[in-house]
């Protein structure tokens, strides 16, 4: 999959089918409509295309108003978008950076300069909300009708449901916000999980007895917030166990920078001390088992510790005897 950041790159291709939207998450409902876009490029013979956004759309409007609260808790990095992105088998994404300009842009001429110019679009696929340009005046029948005087098709497709429930961003941040990580996985048509590189950190953990891997979530709030099971897949084969904090870490740190700190139950001797750093891993969050909470002292914290290291370890057992009995039922 190519990635461009901005339509202005010789080598995008000069024709595509494209869809426009955040898809933060790229939940199951994401998924239909690129699996439609997929066959609908195929059918065209044309590259198939996304065209996504950052920053989030809201996160500049609410930065313009002076109202950061506004903005919406993020459910992925712009890092895991993409690599969810290719996953559906995209051919192409282009990052439109989410500024004045674009804000202020008529419906219009976004058509014009970023649809036909830009993209040499033949097909568009929309969902059934979908507005551009500045102030959200432009709508699917403007779209329709353009398409008519400039040669692309146009199709909407309405909203996806599970369980008569509609799937969305929203309805991921909502389940995400209660930890109810089944409810997250049922929406998203798989777990919820973060990756990135390994940083360096203040090495805290590792003065308390709980080295951790280090990950930055690169938005000023995640959808998930608190303490979690979680299996860690990219420093070995097999994916490890372990109890992570996803937040911003109120005892021992005041910059509020989310953080996602992962402390492994079974350490894979062979990497040292130092062996994880630098290496991109994935942390899938399975289980919630408290909120983030403010410590007296770092010897409370370390008793939180404790106790979560014991409770990730319970779910984990559990876990693996409940996979242990659905095999055998298969059977």
């Amino acid at each position: 999959m190519q990635v461009f950041r901005g339509i202005h790159h010789p080598d995008i291709a000069k024709a595509c089918a494209l869809t426009i939207g955040n898809f933060d998450g790229v939940h199951r409902g994401h998924q239909a409509m690129l699996a439609l876009l997929r066959s609908e490029a195929q059918h065209r013979g044309l590259p198939s295309c996304v065209m996504t956004f950052e920053p989030h759309p809201r996160d500049y409007f609410s930065r313009l108003a002076g109202k950061p609260e506004l903005a919406p808790a993020r459910i992925a990095t712009l890092r895991d978008k993409l690599s969810e992105l290719e996953r559906c088998g995209i051919d192409q994404v282009v990052v439109l950076r989410f500024d004045k300009p674009l804000a202020t842009q008529s419906p219009e001429s976004f058509i014009q300069d970023v649809l036909v110019k830009g993209l040499g679009t033949r097909y568009v696929l929309v969902g059934d909300d979908f507005r551009f340009g500045a102030k959200r005046a432009g709508d699917y029948a403007m779209l329709d009708a353009a398409g008519a005087v400039h040669g692309f098709d146009v199709a909407r497709m309405n909203s996806y449901e599970v369980h008569g429930m509609r799937v969305s961003s929203s309805a991921v941040r909502e389940a995400l916000d209660a930890g109810d990580m089944a409810r997250v996985s049922s929406l998203l048509g798989r777990p919820y999980s973060i990756s990135g590189h390994v940083v360096h950190g203040k090495k805290l953990g590792r003065d308390l007895g709980f080295r951790t891997l280090n990950l930055r979530f690169a938005h000023a709030r995640s959808a998930a917030m608190g303490i979690f099971v979680v299996r860690v897949h990219g420093l070995v084969d097999e994916p490890i166990g372990g109890v992570a904090s996803l937040g911003v870490r109120p005892t021992v740190d005041d910059s509020g920078r989310v953080l996602l700190e992962t402390y492994c139950l079974d350490w894979p001797a062979h990497l040292g001390a130092e062996g994880g750093y630098g290496k991109i891993v994935r942390v899938e969050l399975l289980h919630k088992l408290r909120d983030e909470a403010r410590y007296d002292g770092l010897d409370a914290l370390m008793a939180a510790i404790r106790q979560d290291v014991v409770d990730a370890q319970e779910f984990l057992a559990a876990h693996a005897a409940q996979g242990r009995q659905t095999t055998r039922d298969r059977i």
